[in-house]
C-alpha cells in the first residue's frame, strides 16, 4: 500500500503540471481584457504601462513558468514562514491578484473558512443522512420508507440548487422570517448566542447542499446494498446462525461501501465547485463567490489559482478513494 501511494503521488506531479498548462492556455484563449474596467479617459500609453505592470508584456511561456515557480515553490515557503516564523520568501514575488494587487493565496485563506462552514458541514451532514437511509431502504426494499426515500432523493437530485435556495429564502426568510437570507461574513462565534446565530445563517445553504449530496449518495448506497444482499456469502452467513444486524452491518455493509467510497471521495471537489451557485444565492463570501468575481473582472491569476486548486482536490481524493479500496476490501492489493 505504501509503495502504491508513493507511486501515485509521483505520477500525480506530471498530471497536475499538464492540468495547470491546460487551464493556463484556456484562460489565455478566453475573451476579455483586464484593462476593460479602466476608464476610457486613460491614455493608451498609460494602459500599456499598466499591462506591463501586470506582467502581460511577457510571452505566454514566460508567464506560465513564472506562475509555476510562484505557486509550487514560493507559496509553500510562505506557508513555512507563517508556521515557523522564518523569512524564506523575503523579497520573492508571489501570485498577485490583478483586482486587489494582493497575494492570491492570502485571499483564498481568508475566504476558505466561510466555504468550509457551508460546504464542508453540508457534505458531512449529507453523507451522515444518506448512509443510514440507503442501508435501511435496501434492507426494506419496496416498503413505505423505501418509496418515500426514493421520492425525496429524486427531488433532491433533480431540482437545481439555485431553485431550492430561492424557494427556501422566499418561505423561511421573506414569509416566516425564521432565518436570514444573506450570510454575514463578518460574524464571529464568541459565545453561545453568536453560535446560535451562526447556525441560523448557515441552516438554509447547508440544507440546500446537504439535500443534493444525500440524494446522490443514498441512491448509490441503496443500489450497492441491494447487489450484495443477494450474494451467496450473505445466505451462508445467515445459515451459520448470525444475527441480521451482524450480517447487514458487518458483512454486507463493508462490501457495499467499496463503490460508495468513490462517490463520497470524488464528491468533495464537486461540492466545492457546485457550491458556487449556492454561495451566490445566499451571498456567502467564500471561494465560489470569489471565483465568480474574478471571472467578471478578468482576474486571470485568481481564476487560474482557484480552478487549479479544484483540480488538485480531484487528484487528491482520487488517491484517497484508491487507498480506501484496499482498507475496505482485503482482496484488493496494490503490489
Amino acid at each position: 500500500m505504501l509503495t502504491f501511494t508513493i507511486r501515485r503521488l509521483v505520477l500525480s506531479v506530471p498530471t497536475l503540471l499538464f492540468i495547470s498548462l491546460v487551464i493556463f492556455l484556456l484562460l489565455e484563449l478566453a475573451p476579455g481584457d483586464p484593462m476593460a474596467q479602466v476608464p476610457l479617459t486613460v491614455p493608451p500609453d498609460v494602459k500599456e504601462r499598466m499591462r506591463e505592470a501586470l506582467g502581460l508584456g511577457d510571452p505566454v511561456h514566460v508567464r506560465f513558468a513564472k506562475w509555476l515557480v510562484q505557486f509550487f515553490w514560493v507559496e509553500p515557503q510562505v506557508l513555512i514562514d507563517n508556521l515557523f516564523g522564518t523569512s524564506l520568501t523575503e523579497g520573492q514575488q508571489r501570485v498577485l491578484s490583478w483586482q486587489t494587487r494582493s497575494p492570491v493565496m492570502d485571499i483564498v485563506v481568508q475566504r476558505l473558512p466561510q466555504t468550509l462552514w457551508v460546504v464542508g458541514l453540508s457534505y458531512v451532514v449529507g453523507v451522515l443522512i444518506a448512509l443510514p437511509i440507503g442501508i435501511y431502504s435496501a434492507y426494506r426494499q419496496y416498503s413505505m420508507f423505501d418509496q418515500l426515500g426514493t421520492f425525496i432523493s429524486m427531488i433532491g437530485f433533480s431540482v437545481p440548487t439555485f431553485f431550492t435556495g430561492v424557494l427556501l429564502i422566499v418561505i423561511f426568510s421573506v414569509h416566516l422570517g425564521w432565518f436570514p437570507s444573506i450570510y454575514d461574513t463578518t460574524h464571529k462565534v464568541t459565545d453561545w448566542d453568536s453560535f446560535v446565530h451562526q447556525l441560523r445563517q448557515i441552516a438554509m445553504p447547508v440544507f440546500v447542499l446537504a439535500l443534493y449530496n444525500a440524494a446522490q449518495v443514498s441512491r448509490f448506497m441503496r443500489a450497492s446494498m441491494l447487489d450484495n444482499l443477494n450474494q451467496d456469502y450473505v445466505r451462508t452467513a445467515r445459515a451459520k446462525g448470525l444475527g441480521e444486524k451482524t450480517v447487514v452491518l458487518l458483512h454486507v455493509l463493508r462490501n457495499s461501501m467499496i463503490p460508495v467510497v468513490t462517490v463520497i471521495a470524488l464528491g468533495v471537489p464537486q461540492v466545492f465547485g457546485g457550491a458556487i451557485i449556492t454561495e451566490q444565492v445566499f451571498k456567502v463570501n467564500g471561494l465560489g463567490h470569489l471565483l465568480i468575481g474574478a471571472i467578471e473582472a478578468n482576474d486571470l491569476p485568481m481564476v487560474q489559482t482557484l480552478t487549479f486548486i479544484f483540480a488538485l482536490l480531484i487528484v487528491l481524493f482520487n488517491l484517497i478513494a484508491d487507498v480506501l479500496y484496499g482498507i475496505l476490501d482485503p482482496r484488493i492489493r496494490y503490489d
